[in-house]
């Protein structure tokens, strides 16, 4: 059995949308930000690097949500949310997954923490609003890639696809959010609908209506 150390609307989000959607059996195990148990000697024997998610598989220890995303998805590939091995959508797959993180996820972290971006107080209203700017054009990048599509490989879903509705919802607070671009916003309401989405989000206590 799986288990997933997790926090509600965290980066835990992609695997837990994983886990579900494939009908793996796992564990959720709540880590308490609260009295900051991320960073305790407990947690950091399974994850130095103090961060949420972790997940536990066997002897197999796992962070960093696309590589645990990754993992899910190799461990389990009759469950088709990664394309066949030497496929041109599975390189596909890596090129928006790689993006998703490396980019828009990282944008979205200098939006939320600017304090880590600068020496200077003064300066973090700049740096938010340079954020702002930077992920809208991000977003803008990706409602051109779904122009005509179902999902963001086309018409099957993938892991990519759960990856960025978690980045999408982390994103409704940016001025010119997800839901201002036309084929992100029929995208993410289609993805709202599904019975995973709906399910985790409800486990998580996540609020859906902004995607009505």
């Amino acid at each position: 059995m799986y288990k997933l150390y997790y926090y509600p609307n965290n980066a835990s989000l992609a695997p837990h949308f994983l886990l579900h959607e494939m009908s793996l059996e796992y564990e959720l195990l709540l880590v308490d930000r609260e009295s900051n148990f991320q960073k305790s000697a407990e947690y950091l024997k399974l994850n130095p690097a103090g961060r949420i998610p972790t997940l536990v598989d066997g002897d197999m220890v796992l962070f960093e949500s696309p590589a645990i995303c990754i993992y899910l998805c190799e461990q389990n590939p009759d469950k088709k949310l990664i394309p066949a091995l030497g496929s041109p959508e599975r390189a596909k797959f890596f090129q928006w997954l790689t993006f998703l993180n490396n980019t828009l996820q990282a944008e979205l972290m200098v939006y939320y923490y600017p304090h880590r971006h600068t020496t200077e107080e003064k300066n973090i209203p700049s740096v938010v609003a340079a954020q702002e700017q930077r992920i809208a054009e991000v977003l803008s990048i990706i409602d051109s890639e779904l122009e005509g599509k179902t999902y963001l490989l086309g018409e099957h879903i993938s892991a990519c696809d759960f990856f960025f509705f978690m980045l999408a919802e982390w994103s409704l607070k940016i001025e010119k959010s997800p839901l201002s671009f036309d084929n992100v916003k029929r995208y993410l309401q289609r993805l709202a609908k599904l019975p995973t989405i709906r399910a985790v989000c409800k486990k998580e206590k996540m609020d859906l209506t902004p995607f009505e």
